[in-house]
């Protein structure tokens, strides 16, 4: 059992990036419009892109989900119940596959191996994320991204199902409010490790 402090084997190892996509984060995207965008949020992409540069430059795997809103026949995006009643200023063309705003953020976009566009919170949820890291000889996940107590621990969770060593990037991950932040945090001691950005840079060795 991997215990706190236990060094990586960088090959099989791989860092999740959860939904850092232009229009969760960036200026001008769907949730900057609707005044959703969080500073904590925004921050987090130039605090993970030197997890991802070191991981990858010792021979670890990078993937991403980017949360998709597929349009209906009519061009609508097909908006389950509780996110429309969540985000009512969702709109036609926000998270559309292939633009810009669903596009992982620029300071990431270079360092992803493999993107994975998910509907839900997980990033295993109906995504071939499994079968790609199974390929790719990964044994232990490092988890990121938006929002920590939704797509980082149903990520986190279902990686845990699927007997992935799990870890959890405490700085590397935001919610809305940092009481929901801390709470998802300390649930997820239960599937896996809650470290810091620096500290799992440190376990990936020289």
């Amino acid at each position: 059992m991997m215990t706190s402090g236990t060094q990586l084997d960088p090959r099989q190892t791989a860092l999740i990036i959860v939904d850092l996509q232009n229009d969760f984060v960036s200026e001008g995207g769907a949730y900057d419009r609707g005044g959703a965008a969080s500073d904590a949020a925004r921050a987090l992409p130039l605090r993970v892109a030197p997890v991802a540069r070191v991981l990858k430059q010792r021979g670890g795997f990078v993937a991403a989900s980017q949360f998709t809103l597929w349009p209906d026949a009519q061009g609508e995006p097909m908006i389950s119940p509780h996110l429309r009643q969540l985000r009512p200023f969702l709109r036609r063309g926000d998270f559309v596959a292939g633009s810009n705003g669903h596009a992982t953020v620029a300071a990431l976009h270079d360092l992803v191996d493999v993107s994975v566009w998910k509907v839900a919170y997980s990033a295993f949820f109906n995504t071939q994320l499994d079968w790609v890291l199974r390929r790719a000889g990964i044994e232990t996940v490092a988890i990121c991204g938006i929002v920590t107590n939704g797509g980082v621990a149903s990520t986190a969770r279902d990686a845990h199902m699927r007997d992935y060593r799990v870890l959890v990037l405490a700085d590397g991950c935001a919610a809305s409010m940092q009481a929901a932040h801390d709470a998802a945090l300390a649930d997820l001691c239960t599937v896996g490790e809650v470290t810091t950005c620096e500290a799992f840079q440190a376990r990936l060795g020289a």
